[in-house]
């Protein structure tokens, strides 16, 4: 098997790599091709993974020619150029053009509804696309998918997300995965599924306390544009179960979010409108993530270390056998050595595991969510396989 990553040399994409060349792949991997504009982290990430399977590409995404030929002769492509790059729909249809089965890591939404409205086309070609198979969105779909399939009927199912990090505090802002991503979810508008319909909430809206195991405690949510929310309440085998109520929630550590909230306050939410500055044109954002690479990188020895543990969690209320339910499916992430090497083990590993159980079992040609394409048991598997903790309790 040649699998292509794009932006393969990225903080997710060298996740994604560093997975599939380990002893955990399901598939025979003979090629691994890191497609991204940078030779230098190209390089590094080549001599970190000390793989002869690896072979570099240096790709201009905007270029349709480029992106022809870092597909070419590849079996799949995994598309992790940050979504707020803008070329999620470019890479979608260069797969499309090439016959490549494809997957992106997705998140907020904002491509979403535009993918799966090619299913026909992509099933017509015999071309397979899951699309946001990361862990929110990815895994979290999976487990919204193992929470409906215990009902019935559904009324509601809430999914959510938190973090926290266990150490000495953190004197320098280290984003949990990409900058415009974190920067989104506190900034933009979110779609959540309520009363049966879709409908547009507010940043930062959506309170909701939930009292978790340790070492999370007492945690406040809200809600954040993501993709779940587009896609659970309407994949079929759980629409059919009279669901009325989808949300996303998310909740990171106090001092992260306080800062997050001040950075869009700042203005720093503002994703389209250039700066002009001194003579020099660059959108908030991007000086943003740069600043804050830079401080990472000229404060190493500053930063401390820190262990991150984070719970995905759906809960679903219904009824099961006649009777009033309540499900719940969890996965727990605690630190692990085998997460050494790292930005976002979860991330990076359910991008892998999907990538491997699509090439390694008979393909279903079109586009879709995850909710909608795996065997739960499988997927499961592959979670533990990399010692995530997955719970799934029934109450009735």
């Amino acid at each position: 098997m040649k699998i292509a990553i794009l932006g393969g040399a990225g903080l997710m994409g060298a996740g994604v790599a560093r997975d599939l060349l380990s002893d955990r792949a399901i598939i025979d991997i003979a090629c691994l091709r890191i497609c991204d504009n940078s030779p230098a982290r190209m390089h590094k990430l080549q001599s970190e993974l000390a793989d002869p399977r690896v072979e570099l590409f240096e790709l201009d995404v905007t270029r349709a020619d480029a992106l022809a030929r870092a597909l070419d002769g590849v079996d799949l492509c995994i598309n992790s150029v940050p979504t707020l790059a803008g070329f999620q729909m470019a890479i979608f249809e260069a797969a499309l053009a090439a016959r490549v089965p494809y997957v992106d890591l997705g998140g907020l939404g904002t491509y979403t509804v535009k993918q799966l409205a090619e299913h026909e086309r992509f099933q017509q070609a015999g071309v397979t696309a899951v699309i946001g198979v990361g862990a929110d969105p990815g895994m979290s779909n999976v487990i919204c998918r193992a929470v409906a399939d215990e009902l019935d009927q559904i009324e509601r199912i809430n999914l959510y997300w938190a973090a926290t990090l266990i150490g000495e505090e953190n004197p320098v802002l280290c984003p949990p995965y990409s900058v415009s991503t974190v920067l989104a979810e506190y900034a933009h508008p979110s779609t959540q599924f309520l009363g049966g319909k879709h409908v547009q909430c507010e940043p930062l809206a959506g309170h909701e306390f939930l009292d978790l195991p340790e070492p999370w405690g007492r945690c406040d949510f809200m809600y954040s544009p993501h993709s779940e929310q587009l896609t659970v309440p309407l994949a079929e085998g759980i629409k059919e179960k009279g669901i009325q109520e989808f949300t996303w929630k998310l909740h990171l550590p106090s001092r992260e979010h306080e800062a997050w909230v001040g950075l869009v306050k700042a203005g720093f939410n503002d994703f389209e409108d250039p700066l002009s500055v001194g003579g020099v044109t660059i959108k908030p954002v991007d000086f943003l993530s740069a600043l804050i690479q830079r401080n990472m990188e000229r404060n190493a020895h500053r930063i401390p270390a820190q262990d991150s543990h984070e719970i995905h969690l759906a809960i679903g209320h219904g009824l099961k056998g006649g009777k009033p339910a309540v499900v719940r499916c969890e996965v727990i992430v605690k630190p692990d050595p085998m997460y050494q090497g790292y930005v976002d083990a979860c991330t990076s590993m359910n991008a892998s595991i999907a990538a491997q159980l699509i090439l390694s079992q008979p393909r279903r040609p079109g586009v879709f969510a995850p909710e909608s394409y795996f065997d739960i048991p499988s997927y499961f598997v592959e979670l533990e396989k990399r010692h995530f903790a997955v719970r799934t309790s029934v109450e009735v």
